[in-house]
């Protein structure tokens, strides 16, 4: 897993991410920091109790399309490709195979199948 972020000013400087929680708009930017490198995460909910953040937040990001969760407790970033670039030679593919099918890449952003 790559070690550096990058966040798109595209979807940070959002009217829909500036209206945002607080507490969300911070969930959003740990949850990029802890996610694989195709934008998966296995654990958001602990991602939020070990920052001090709400897990309600993880709702709010969900209605306001920043994340997909699934049935597994796993979620992927919707926007992970606007926000981060790994070079192919250097990028892990996720272990998440059962969630990423059930996603597809449009214009660098993650929707639903």
């Amino acid at each position: 897993m790559a070690t550096r972020r990058m966040f798109s000013k595209e979807v940070m400087d959002s009217d829909i991410f500036i209206d945002m929680t607080t507490n969300a708009k911070l969930l959003y930017v740990y949850l990029n920091l802890n996610a694989d490198d195709e934008g998966f995460i296995s654990n958001p909910k602990a991602v939020a109790r070990f920052t001090g953040l709400e897990v309600e937040s993880i709702k709010e990001l969900e209605k306001n399309g920043f994340i997909i969760p699934f049935d597994t407790g796993v979620i992927v970033v919707t926007h992970w490709y606007m926000h981060n670039q790994i070079r192919k030679d250097r990028a892990k593919k996720t272990m998440h195979l059962n969630e990423l099918s059930k996603v597809e890449l449009q214009n660098k952003k993650y929707t639903k199948k």
